[in-house]
């Protein structure tokens, strides 16, 4: 029944976090029979099932309860799969979409070398819109899980099919995380690619592009400030916040911080 079987997945978190305390006494219960369970039914033919599993999935990742061995062995090469340009489109879709959330949990390393070229690829589905339009919503954090290096040789190409995409939505979702992919690279690319990328969206002859590009308009400048005068920086969450001066909180200490934080469009769309 696959009401048994989601209830069941339900359960795996809890009994994972309980095996990791007790860990001397069921030092190998979890991976040789639980972690199994959670991969196989990634591939349930029930979607509520496949569901619950990729909840759990995200859940033990977030709690660092799964092996890099599993990782890179079990779970990747099944997201791979299920993502595959033949697969299933339902699958493809929830594929792309568990990638995307599991990316900032995982190493550079395993971001880089397993789940990149995958990204990439689907970046450029022309047979489903919906694969695109969860790219395009999740760039930032894709850019932010790689890294400078890996952003502009590889991401920056397809950030500007996406920005040029002939459905409207990709664009907007592009102008909304638009502040998240900037900050990611160096102030010459900033500068010479992705401000006249902007000025194509700010000038959109969609208005809900226009009006999310002008939306992220602050946001985006206030990447061109160097942090160290400005005070501005980005939260692991994904918030741009701004710190008050050392100067200035050392002339009042007693006096409670006022940080303003300003939340960016990947966590807003998140």
């Amino acid at each position: 029944e696959p009401t048994v079987r989601t209830e069941l997945m339900e359960q795996i978190p809890p009994i994972a976090i309980f095996l990791q305390e007790s860990r001397p006494k069921f030092p190998t219960a979890f991976f040789e029979y639980l972690m199994p369970i959670v991969v196989r039914y990634l591939t349930d033919v029930n979607n509520q099932v496949r569901k619950a599993g990729q909840e759990a999935l995200l859940i033990l990742l977030e709690q660092d309860l799964v092996a890099q061995s599993d990782i890179e062995n079990k779970v990747c090469p099944i997201l791979l799969d299920l993502s595959a340009p033949d697969s299933d489109d339902e699958y493809k879709v929830e594929a792309v979409n568990i990638i995307c959330k599991m990316a900032s949990m995982l190493s550079r390393t395993t971001v880089e070398h397993m789940l990149l070229p995958r990204f990439c690829e689907l970046c450029s589905d022309g047979k489903l819109f919906q694969v695109r339009k969860i790219c395009a919503a999740n760039f930032g954090d894709i850019c932010n899980a790689v890294g400078q290096e890996a952003t502009e040789r590889l991401l920056i190409p397809k950030f500007f099919e996406l920005c040029s995409d002939s459905v409207w939505g990709m664009r907007k979702a592009c102008a909304e995380c638009f502040m998240a992919v900037s900050y990611t690279t160096s102030p010459e690319v900033r500068r010479s690619k992705l401000s006249p990328l902007f000025i194509s969206l700010i000038s959109d002859t969609c208005r809900w592009v226009r009006q999310a590009a002008f939306q992220s308009l602050g946001p985006f400048i206030s990447t061109f400030a160097n942090p160290s005068s400005a005070g501005l920086y980005i939260r692991e969450d994904g918030t741009l916040s701004i710190r008050p001066l050392a100067q200035d909180v050392n002339s009042n200490p007693c006096q409670p911080s006022n940080n303003i934080t300003v939340m960016s469009s990947s966590a807003n769309a998140a």
